[in-house]
C-alpha cells in the first residue's frame, strides 16, 4: 500500500483498498486521495469524485460509481477492472467483484 506520510485524512468519509494501494474519499466534497501501487490503483490524480455514491475494488483496480447518473470511472491495472470508458452504467444496482473483474447488474 506504499507510505501515506504526509497525507491529510481530514474530512475523509471512506477508505477503500486493492491488493496494493488505497483510496481515502470525502463523499461529501468528492476529493480523494491515491497511494500505493501506480498499477495497482494508487495514482487517482486528475480523477473527478464529485456525486461518486459506491467505489468497488478488485485486486488492482478501483471503480468509482454514482448509481444516479450511471456514470463511472475505472482506474488501476486495465487487465483487472481498471479500464471502463465507454461502459454505460444507468440503471445499475449492484456491482460485484473478484481479483480480476467487475460485474455490474442492472
Amino acid at each position: 500500500g506504499g507510505s501515506c506520510s504526509g497525507l491529510d485524512f481530514a474530512g475523509v468519509t471512506d477508505v477503500y483498498s486493492t491488493f496494493a494501494a488505497f483510496m481515502a474519499l470525502n463523499k461529501e466534497t468528492g476529493q480523494a486521495q491515491c497511494w500505493g501501487g501506480s498499477w495497482a490503483g494508487g495514482s487517482c490524480n486528475g480523477l473527478d469524485f464529485a456525486g461518486v455514491t459506491d467505489v468497488y475494488s478488485t485486486g488492482s483496480a478501483f471503480m468509482a460509481l454514482n448509481k444516479e447518473t450511471g456514470q463511472a470511472q475505472c482506474w488501476g491495472h486495465s487487465g483487472n477492472g481498471g479500464s471502463c470508458s465507454g461502459l454505460d452504467f444507468a440503471g445499475v444496482t449492484d456491482v460485484y467483484s473478484t481479483f480480476s473483474a467487475f460485474m455490474a447488474l442492472n
